[in-house]
């Protein structure tokens, strides 16, 4: 008997570490990243906008609906921010997790005037008057850890000591990132230049930058000859030694700027649309955004 019960608790107990992990989905590739570092040793999130394609104008496959309706956990930036996402998280049962809605996270509104171009009220990524890149702030993405850390116990409580112990880790991670990036940021200071979208503003309150404005308020709207020829004005008047250019949008608008204006042309990618998906990859993001304003602002 007493074989028969040894047999019987080793059995389950093989069932229990078979179980299938939650089904996670992350909207973009920093928040997947996040997830992946919580849940590695046991699953692997699933990603729906990666690569080059742009959440802002993305359009969902057959293939996303089936993965959406499978997940137990969907991770987004906010309700209006993946505005493709909208109608169909309706029919989901799934749970939410929000980053921008969490308590803690300190969302900054969008800049308006000077050279940050003024947004309209019918505007595709209006946001309701938030920025929504609220992932590029580590200290952002601490309490988005945490949270992710908590859901996933709910989820699958025999892995919850696991999910504690990963996100105690990637917490440490963050801490770290954020002392690096303090450090090789601060002698930018005072430095000006112009990025293609405003898409940086937690990334540079965080660390003290002085971005002097956006080339296009929707990336996937090219900006007018008019707004151009201002924005080569000021960036004469202002000195900015940099336009920064993203790689999910085209680079000749960008290219020509910068040398009507004598400033030098760089890349930032607020997302990391070519490095590889996992648990480093929003590391990553941050880590070469820091590069490439270095390398550009640094140049003489």
């Amino acid at each position: 008997m007493a074989k028969r019960i040894v047999a019987i608790l080793t059995l389950l107990a093989a069932t229990a570490a078979q179980a299938r992990p939650p089904t996670v989905v992350a909207s973009i590739q920093p928040l997947h990243s996040l997830a992946a570092a919580v849940m590695s040793g046991i699953g692997q999130p699933e990603l729906l906008v990666g690569g080059v394609a742009s959440e802002h104008s993305y359009t969902l496959k057959p293939s996303d609906i089936r993965v959406l309706q499978a997940a137990d956990l969907v991770v987004t930036v906010a309700p209006d921010y993946e505005t493709f996402l909208a109608k169909p998280l309706k029919g989901i049962r799934a749970d939410m997790l929000a980053m921008a809605d969490l308590p803690g996270v300190g969302v900054l509104p969008r800049r308006e005037g000077g050279l940050w171009e003024r947004h309209s009220h019918d505007d595709k990524n209006d946001h309701h008057g938030r920025d929504g890149h609220v992932w590029l702030n580590p200290m952002n993405a601490k309490i988005l850890v945490v949270e992710l850390s908590d859901r996933l116990s709910r989820h699958d409580p025999a892995n919850a000591t696991l999910y504690r112990a990963n996100a105690s880790r990637t917490l440490e991670r963050l801490d770290a990132l954020d002392g690096r990036l303090r450090a090789r940021l601060a002698p930018l200071s005072g430095r000006s230049y112009v990025v293609f979208h405003d898409a940086y503003q937690y990334f540079e309150v965080r660390y003290g930058l002085s971005p002097a404005g956006s080339i296009t308020v929707d990336p996937d709207r090219p900006p007018s000859a008019k707004r151009l020829a201002i924005l080569r004005d000021r960036l004469k008047e202002t000195g900015a030694a940099c336009v920064f250019r993203e790689p999910q949008f085209p680079a000749p608008v960008v290219a020509a700027l910068a040398q009507s204006a004598g400033a030098r042309e760089g890349v930032l990618d607020p997302q990391g649309a070519d490095l590889p998906n996992g648990p480093d990859q929003y590391f990553s993001v941050l880590e070469r955004l820091a590069d490439s304003l270095v390398s550009c602002l640094s140049a003489r």
